[in-house]
């Protein structure tokens, strides 16, 4: 009988913890599961009666990262002094860090409880016990430590040769010799189809409602499912979303690309999986590394895409169409907060638009800064998106682009030069610290305040470097081909009533980054600067509607010109006079007869010419009285001789008729009929006397 295991401890009892890290360890490793469950039948044979196993851990770990009720039951019991011993086969068997294994090692020791394992009985209340017990406990760390390390490294380096075997998603497979290949025919078909529809639809959700629709099954992989099992069933989102973000689909291949984070909660240290790392921080990222569903180049359109749909998480940045009426819907910024427009929809069709600046009217209260109706935007902005697509535009866009990217890279590159150069600073002030004799403290003191002040460039240049790649946007360079097709089809395709809003929103955020939108009050307009792709800028005014102002309303400037002419000319002279002026009526329509007629009778105008009231002659009646042609009755008018006037510009002529009488209009009709004169012909020569015959 072991001295230290006394009778009081052996009326206490014993407890035996039982423990196996991993749920494979569990099912298929049942030897050391054996060995732990026989320290019962141990702890009876040394003499304890009442012997408590707790095996509520099985399959979890030890690392302190995870909550496990069985070891927070064991001390609660040696807390309470309710245990006389505790059995486990090892010290890992009780916890793999050592807060933990010391944590309980205090308080056995201050309840007298003794820890039983294959090799002894220790008493940690003696000074030699504990110290062997907290040997056991770091070297037990240690070895889990290197083993975990050792492990990391050996998958990190068969991974980086793109040979490191994990679960693939569903269209691939393993090959016996190690190679990732494509899964049957009508799985690829379906992949296929995805991609396709990503790329016309340009929208997750949209791809989903598309497929709900047509009732067309997709391919899923269960955890559930022995491995290779492909099933079929309707299409979700989240597998769509996930399917569409894998890079193995674009020919990659990616290990790496989550990350685990530890926090403390009450008091202990919490382990989370499964957190995403930016592309630039994955592991190993390998193209072309196998036959891929889509070319890499497409892949990463379709993030950036992606990507530009998420509104809630896209901030102030501009944001993609989503298929409503509204075409510019997450492109327009406030100039005076900066904020993205919101778009609304009113009627009792939901016809109406509206784009209005309401961010800070929902956070902090503040009044509304920029509110109007989006119909003439729309138009305004789809008439200089049709200009801009003629002409040179599509070379000029891409070569403002790749300009811009050229200055963005040069930037880039001094950059990296410059934290070249601080690197090799850093070493040489290094290598001089390393070479110098540390008893000479005034030259080593100096040189290694040198090396910290060339680490501390280094390190700033590094941090410049990540902040630039971070939070400087490299422009895209817009797809050439794709622009010189839109110049050819778009006219065409935009106007055509079959057309979907989606579509055009999608071919003017191929052209347009953003548009920042401002109003003014006085002059009633609504001003717009154009960001185009390439880094180009445009002015854009659009007439702001008035409040009660119907949306197809006449402008005031037609209306002006109608109030002036009316009573003088005849309904067909003033629809002429605006045609000639390109102003147009609310529905975007040329004038007639009619239609003056009935903007006459809406403002009530006057009706008819008043004979009484017209003491003018217009231009082909003074033509007809003079005998002469409207061009000549133009000239004189231009050189001043004929006195004439006109109510508004392009109107008809008012020309007094006392005015056709006066000798100055005489003399020059004279002179325009002697320029008409044909010249007198000349004599005829006399014949000569003699022939040449």
């Amino acid at each position: 009988m072991n001295p230290k295991l006394t009778a009081e401890r052996l009326e206490r009892g014993a407890i035996v913890y039982i423990r196996q890290s991993t749920p494979g360890q569990v099912l298929h490793h049942q030897e050391g599961r054996r060995r732990q469950y026989a320290l019962e039948d141990q702890a009876r044979q040394l003499g304890f009666q009442r012997v408590s196993v707790i095996d509520e851990d099985l399959g979890r770990s030890g690392s302190g990262l995870v909550e496990r009720a069985g070891f927070q039951q064991l001390v609660g019991a040696v807390c309470a002094g309710a245990v006389g011993a505790v059995f486990c086969l090892e010290a890992s068997r009780l916890a793999r860090n050592g807060r933990e294994w010391h944590y309980l090692i205090e308080w056995c020791g201050m309840t007298e409880t003794v820890i039983v394992d294959p090799d002894g009985v220790y008493d940690p209340s003696l000074l030699n016990d504990r110290l062997l017990l907290g040997l056991k406990g770091t070297m037990s760390e240690f070895e889990m430590n290197l083993l975990r390390q050792r492990s990391s490294a050996a998958i990190r380096q068969k991974a980086q040769r793109g040979e490191l075997q994990f679960g693939l998603p569903v269209g691939y497979v393993w090959t016996a010799e190690g190679r990732i290949e494509k899964e049957d025919l009508r799985v690829q078909q379906a992949l296929a189809m995805v991609f396709s529809k990503m790329s016309e639809l340009g929208s997750v959700r949209q791809v989903l409602l598309w497929f709900r629709r047509e009732g067309i099954l997709l391919p899923m992989r269960s955890r559930d499912q022995p491995e290779g099992r492909t099933m079929w069933g309707p299409a979700v989102y989240s597998a769509l979303l996930r399917l569409l973000s894998n890079p193995i689909y674009g020919g990659a291949y990616a290990f790496g690309k989550t990350k685990t984070r530890t926090s403390v909660i009450e008091g202990r240290a919490r382990k989370t999986e499964g957190h995403k790392k930016p592309r630039a921080e994955w592991t190993v990222l390998i193209p072309d590394h196998h036959c891929g569903y889509i070319s890499w180049e497409q892949y990463e359109r379709n993030q950036t895409r992606m990507a530009a749909n998420v509104h809630m998480k896209s901030r102030m940045e501009a944001k993609a169409g989503r298929g409503g009426r509204a075409l510019l819907s997450g492109l327009l910024r406030c100039r005076r907060c900066g904020r993205m427009l919101y778009v609304s929809y009113s009627g009792s069709q939901g016809m109406v638009l509206r784009y209005q600046c309401k961010g800070a009217h929902m956070k902090q209260g503040d009044p509304r800064c920029v509110s109007f109706s989006g119909l003439r935007v729309d138009r305004a902005v789809a008439g200089e998106v049709l200009r801009a697509i003629g002409g040179n535009a599509v070379e000029a866009a891409v070569e403002a682009a790749e300009k811009m990217r050229r200055h963005w890279q040069d930037q880039r590159r001094a950059v990296e030069l410059e934290l070249e150069q601080a690197r090799y600073e850093a070493k040489l002030s290094a290598r001089r610290y390393e070479a110098v004799d540390p008893d000479n403290r005034l030259v080593a003191a100096e040189l290694e305040a040198r090396w910290n002040a060339a680490l501390k460039k280094a390190q700033e240049l590094e941090a410049r470097l990540r902040d630039f790649d971070v939070g400087t946007k490299m422009p895209a360079i817009p797809d050439k081909e794709i622009l010189l097709s839109l110049a050819q089809d778009l006219p065409a395709v935009w106007n055509s009533p079959g057309t979907e809003a989606g579509l055009k929103q999608r071919i003017v955020r191929i052209l347009v980054e953003e548009l920042v939108v401002d109003v003014d009050e006085e002059k009633k307009e609504i001003e717009l600067l154009i960001h185009w792709a390439g880094g180009r800028h445009s002015e854009l005014r659009v007439s702001k509607r008035g409040r009660g102002q119907p949306g197809q309303a006449t402008g005031m400037e037609a209306i002006e010109v109608v109030r002036r002419m009316c009573g003088k000319f005849a309904d067909g002279e003033i629809a002429a006079t605006l045609n000639r002026l390109s102003l147009r009526t609310g529905a975007g329509n040329g004038w007639n007869a009619q239609r003056v007629y009935g903007l006459r009778r809406h403002h009530e105008m006057p009706n008819e010419v008043s004979k009484a009231e017209n003491r003018t002659v217009t231009l082909q009646q003074a033509a007809a009285r003079l005998g002469v042609s409207e061009l000549n009755v133009r000239r004189m008018i231009e050189q001043k001789v004929l006195p004439a006037t006109q109510v508004v510009p392009s109107a008809p002529w008012e020309i007094p008729p006392d005015a056709l009488n006066s000798p100055a209009v005489h003399q020059a009709i004279d002179s325009f009929r002697r320029r008409r004169r044909p010249p007198t012909p000349p004599a005829e020569e006399s014949a000569p006397l003699f022939s040449e015959s």
